[in-house]
C-alpha cells in the first residue's frame, strides 16, 4: 500500500505537469502507457492519480495496441457528446409546422405575420420547449430541401374565357398585315424613372476601387424630374422609336409618341401603307376602356389617312406585349449601373441600345405639357369612325380616317 501512494504521487506529479499542454486523445494515450508499464492494477492506480475514468485508460489502451494514429482528431468520429438538437424528439417536426407554406392561411400560427429568419424560428423553437440554435434551424431546413427564396411574380389574376383565343387573333393579324407589308407596331410606357444623382441597380466597369458616387437616398424631391418613356417598336423591322415625357402619361401623349414614330421612322419604311396595326395592354393610357385613347388614334388617322386597327392584350397579361421582351428590357440592361442625371442622359442611353439581332432605337425628348382629367363626353364618342370588330370588339376595333366634307 506504501509503494502505491509512492507511486501515484509520481503520477500525480507528472499529470499535473503535463495537463496543460495535454488533449483530450493526448492524456489518454499517456494514461494507458502509465497503465500499461505498471501491469496488472495500473488502470486502478493511474485513475486514482489522475482522476481519469478506467473506461478512458481502458480506451487509451485498445487505441496503443491497435496502432491508431488519427490526424487532426481528438475523438474518433461520432465521439463526444451528442448535439442537443440530435438527441431531442419532435423539434425537427415542430420546425417543419413553423416554415410549412400552409401556416401563411393559420390565423394561430405563432408566424404568421413575422419574418422567418433562422434566429426567430430557433426563439420559437426554444419558447415550445426545445434546445436548439440558430445555426441547427439553418442546417436542418437545408437538409430538408428549403431554400432562401425571394417573391415570384406568376399570378395574373383570373384567366378571361377567352384569353386565349384573343392571343389567336392577335397572332393571326400580325401575320396578316406583316405578309401584306403593312406596318405593324406594340406600344406602351415603360416605368417611370427619378431623374437625378441616384442609384440605378446593376454594375459597370470602373476603374479599381474608384465606383461612381451617388446620393445615399433617392428622395424624390432631390430629383431633377421623373422621366416617361413611352416605346413605339416596329415589330417587322426590329427597331423602335422612345419618347421620354416629362409631364404626364397620358393617351395624348402616347398618341403624341406614335405620331413622332410614323412621321420620323414609320413613313420612310412604309411609303405604301394604308393600314397600321398597334398592339397594346388593356390599361394605362393606351387602355381599351380610355375615351382619350381612342379619340387621339382617330384625330391621327385623320392626319395620316390610316386605318388604324388595335388589338389588345387581356387584362394581366402585359408581359407578352412584345415590347416588353424585345426593347424595354434592352434599355434596363444598357443603363445598368449608370446614374440617370439628366434628361439627355436618358435619351442618350436609350438611344445608344442595341442587340446582337439588329435592334435599333431612336429616343427623343418631349417637353410638352399633357394635362390630365380631359373628360370625352359619348357625343364626342360618336363622332368617331370606330369600327368594332366582330370578335371582342371591347378589344379589338378600327379608326377609319374621316373624310372632310
Amino acid at each position: 500500500m506504501r509503494h502505491d501512494s509512492k507511486l501515484e504521487a509520481a503520477l500525480r506529479a507528472k499529470y499535473l505537469a503535463l495537463e496543460g499542454v495535454l488533449n483530450e486523445r493526448a492524456r489518454r494515450l499517456w494514461a494507458a502507457t502509465e497503465s500499461r508499464t505498471i501491469g496488472y492494477g495500473g488502470d486502478a492506480v493511474v485513475a486514482s492519480a489522475t482522476g481519469l475514468a478506467r473506461a478512458t485508460i481502458r480506451a487509451g489502451r485498445e487505441e496503443l495496441k491497435k496502432g491508431e494514429v488519427v490526424i487532426g482528431r481528438q475523438r474518433r468520429p461520432g465521439g463526444g457528446r451528442k448535439a442537443l438538437a440530435l438527441v431531442q424528439g419532435g423539434w425537427v417536426e415542430a420546425l417543419e409546422r413553423l416554415v410549412a407554406p400552409t401556416t401563411r392561411g393559420d390565423p394561430m400560427s405563432p408566424l404568421r405575420w413575422t419574418c422567418k429568419s433562422t434566429r426567430i424560428l430557433a426563439v420559437e423553437l426554444r419558447n415550445q420547449g426545445f434546445i436548439v440554435s440558430h445555426t441547427s434551424v439553418g442546417k436542418k431546413l437545408h437538409e430538408l430541401g428549403y431554400s432562401l427564396h425571394a417573391l415570384r411574380k406568376s399570378h395574373e389574376g383570373t384567366d378571361h374565357v377567352d384569353r386565349n383565343a384573343q392571343f389567336e387573333h392577335i397572332s393571326a393579324m400580325v401575320e396578316d398585315f406583316q405578309a401584306r407589308n403593312q406596318p405593324v407596331i406594340s406600344v406602351d410606357t415603360k416605368k417611370k424613372e427619378l431623374v437625378g444623382n441616384f442609384r440605378n441597380a446593376g454594375r459597370e466597369w470602373e476603374p479599381k476601387g474608384q465606383p461612381e458616387e451617388v446620393n445615399v437616398h433617392d428622395f424624390p424631391d432631390d430629383a431633377v424630374g421623373k422621366a416617361i418613356p413611352y416605346g413605339v417598336f416596329d415589330m417587322t423591322r426590329n427597331e423602335a422609336w422612345v419618347s421620354v415625357g416629362r409631364d404626364h402619361d397620358t393617351p395624348a401623349f402616347a398618341v403624341a409618341s406614335i405620331r413622332q414614330w410614323w412621321r420620323t421612322m414609320g413613313l420612310p419604311a412604309y411609303p405604301n401603307a394604308t393600314e397600321l396595326l398597334i398592339t397594346a395592354d388593356a390599361g394605362g393610357s393606351n387602355g381599351y376602356r380610355t375615351r382619350a385613347w381612342k379619340k387621339e388614334l382617330q384625330e391621327l388617322a385623320d392626319d395620316t389617312g390610316l386605318n388604324i386597327h388595335v388589338c389588345h392584350f387581356p387584362p394581366g397579361t402585359s408581359k407578352w406585349n412584345k415590347i416588353e421582351h424585345r426593347l424595354f428590357c434592352h434599355i434596363t440592361q444598357n443603363w445598368r449601373g449608370k446614374p440617370l442625371t439628366s434628361f439627355e442622359t436618358v435619351v442618350n442611353l436609350i438611344g445608344r441600345t442595341q442587340t446582337k439581332k439588329g435592334l435599333r432605337v431612336r429616343a427623343r425628348l418631349d417637353k410638352k405639357k399633357y394635362p390630365t382629367g380631359i373628360e370625352i363626353t359619348k357625343a364626342e364618342m360618336k363622332r368617331l369612325a370606330l369600327r368594332k370588330d366582330e370578335f371582342h370588339g371591347d378589344w379589338n376595333y378600327c379608326l377609319e380616317p374621316r373624310r372632310a366634307k
